[in-house]
């Protein structure tokens, strides 16, 4: 498969981005200096496209005050916070404040958002059009385990993302290691449980760009080859978030993803489906497993990390779209929906 951009160029007039990014005060030094390092980054290569660019930190719930200072008229929100430090559902109510205060914003909007939270109502989103998915089970009480056969299986906090929660410990080979692991979740993250059947197969990460026509970006692969125990064939929080553990340092991203170009056309085909499935818009990024031919979405992600050295930046710059590149793209989405350009 040869990749081509399919994304169409819109008047973006002469329009300011507010740059808003999450900066918890309870965070350490180091975190802070590193966020802002990379706000800074994006906010750089932003600028290169002819943009100028407002930094604006997200460091309380008031955070609406700060944008009453700006005109919606004037400016896009990229909006690139994870999070209101010290509110539940955070993300979701960043998106909801600036659907309220008639901000025109990127990435997904409040309902996707929250649905995405919820990992049980994905799977069943996603089986209902049809889109392949691991057989799972939500799992609020121990006695529901006796309805569960399936090994070996995998056992998540049904309400976190960013692989919270999520260690070789996760992979469970029989019943007794699956009540343990449930009790846990339970315990530690006092939500249900989401047991899934455990995929053992190829996993991919996949960042698709647009609107109606979309962009599949070169997928990525995650080479567990260095393990050689099925339970360690998975990417925890800490392969993505501590470079001191082996699964950092021993899992390899394969980019591209050495795939036929059969394989990269049923991927592209699962992944759009179930991008537009889940209502997805401007960006996201999709976890799949591929096992005797056949992909299965395992998590959708929208408004997925775009970090200088993220995947979704990575795949951008493998398709020969530099960090500039793609901060624009993103901007030109949403600069459609602006009353400045809906109107011309």
């Amino acid at each position: 498969m040869t990749y081509k951009t399919t994304l169409k160029k819109t008047d973006l007039r002469p329009l300011s981005i507010l740059l808003l990014y999450n900066l918890s005060p309870d965070w350490r030094k180091r975190e802070k200096q590193e966020v802002e390092k990379e706000t800074q980054l994006f906010a750089e290569a932003i600028q290169q496209a002819g943009f100028s660019v407002r930094k604006i930190p997200i460091v309380s719930p008031n955070f609406d005050k700060v944008l009453s200072a700006y005109d919606p008229i004037d400016h896009i929100v990229f909006n690139w916070c994870e999070e209101i430090p010290g509110v539940p559902d955070g993300e979701v109510k960043v998106a909801q404040i600036l659907e309220s205060a008639g901000f025109t914003y990127t990435g997904s909007t409040p309902p996707v958002l929250e649905l995405c939270q919820n990992k049980l109502r994905v799977k069943e989103t996603l089986q209902a059009h049809r889109i392949p998915v691991p057989q799972g089970r939500l799992i609020r009480q121990k006695e529901e385990l006796e309805e569960w056969s399936q090994f070996p299986a995998i056992v998540k906090a049904a309400f976190e993302h960013c692989s919270i929660g999520l260690s070789s410990h996760s992979i469970v080979p029989n019943r007794d290691e699956l009540a343990k692991q449930v009790e846990w979740v339970f315990s530690t993250f006092h939500q249900p449980a989401l047991v899934e059947e455990f995929i053992d197969g190829r996993e991919f990460h996949v960042a698709l760009i647009g609107n109606g026509a979309l962009q599949m970006l070169p997928p990525a692969e995650m080479d567990f080859t260095q393990f050689s125990d099925f339970r360690d064939r998975l990417c925890t929080w800490e392969a993505k978030f501590n470079p001191a553990s082996r699964h950092y340092q021993q899992i390899q991203t394969l980019l591209p993803a050495p795939l036929s170009e059969e394989e990269k056309a049923n991927l592209e085909t699962v992944c759009i489906a179930a991008y537009r499935a889940i209502e997805c818009r401007d960006y996201a990024r999709l976890d799949l497993r591929l096992r005797d031919g056949q992909f299965y979405i395992l998590d959708v992600n929208p408004n997925a990390d775009i970090s200088a050295d993220a995947s979704i930046a990575c795949a951008a710059e493998a398709f020969g779209w530099d960090y500039t590149a793609l901060g624009r793209h993103i901007i030109e989405l949403a600069a459609h929906r602006h009353p400045r350009n809906a109107a011309a």
